[in-house]
């Protein structure tokens, strides 16, 4: 049972990479629209990116000590948080574009900031949650880090193939991103359904 557990995490997690990673790649496209594509719009966008995960990845851990109990839910309620800002995303980014096209670098990077910042915290504080989550079953964090890890940079790396070669030759950018919104619901249903009633 607990394997079977473990299992199902794993494979949420896996569709999460591929979530965040269709996300990346869209919203880099979208933003370069705006911003332009040069040395500084990339360096901007990948630095609020990463920045956005670190913070998440940070409290992401403070919540699931501070909520032992209610780990899970929390993970699947980013999912949603995630979700909910990319349906919204492709509206937000049009309406930062109009306000800020003409405007300094650093206003455009702290606009970008505040864009970002939101959905980034979420990403960034699933890995912490989960890891925290099976260290309930397996005793060994390294263990469940590593394998956390690694199914999330599989499904980030699945992303890449899918978007690049398949999605944006079928599928708009707006439907692309619409995508990646139904899988973070489809992962939440999930993790509720499975979790929701358990209280761990």
């Amino acid at each position: 049972m607990v394997s079977y557990s473990l299992k199902t995490i794993k494979a949420v997690f896996f569709l999460s990479g591929i979530a965040a990673l269709i996300y990346q790649i869209a919203w880099q496209r979208m933003l370069f629209t705006a911003f332009g594509v040069d040395l500084e719009s990339v360096t901007i966008i990948i630095s609020v990116f990463m920045a956005g995960l670190g913070v998440g990845a940070y409290y992401g851990g403070r919540i699931a000590d501070r909520f032992p109990n209610h780990i899970i839910q929390f993970f699947a309620l980013t999912e949603i948080g995630i979700g909910t800002f990319g349906i919204a995303s492709p509206f937000l980014i049009e309406f930062v574009k109009e306000v800020f096209l003409h405007s300094n670098v650093l206003t455009v990077a702290l606009a970008n900031f505040v864009l970002l910042l939101f959905p980034t915290f979420l990403m960034g504080s699933t890995l912490p949650l989960l890891t925290q989550h099976l260290n309930k079953y397996v005793n060994n964090v390294g263990n469940n880090i590593g394998w956390l890890y690694f199914t999330n940079t599989l499904g980030a790396a699945t992303a890449c193939i899918l978007t690049g070669l398949v999605l944006f030759n079928y599928l708009t950018l707006t439907q692309v991103i619409y995508l990646a919104a139904v899988i973070n619901y489809i992962v939440a249903i999930v993790v509720f359904i499975k979790y929701g009633s358990k209280g761990n």
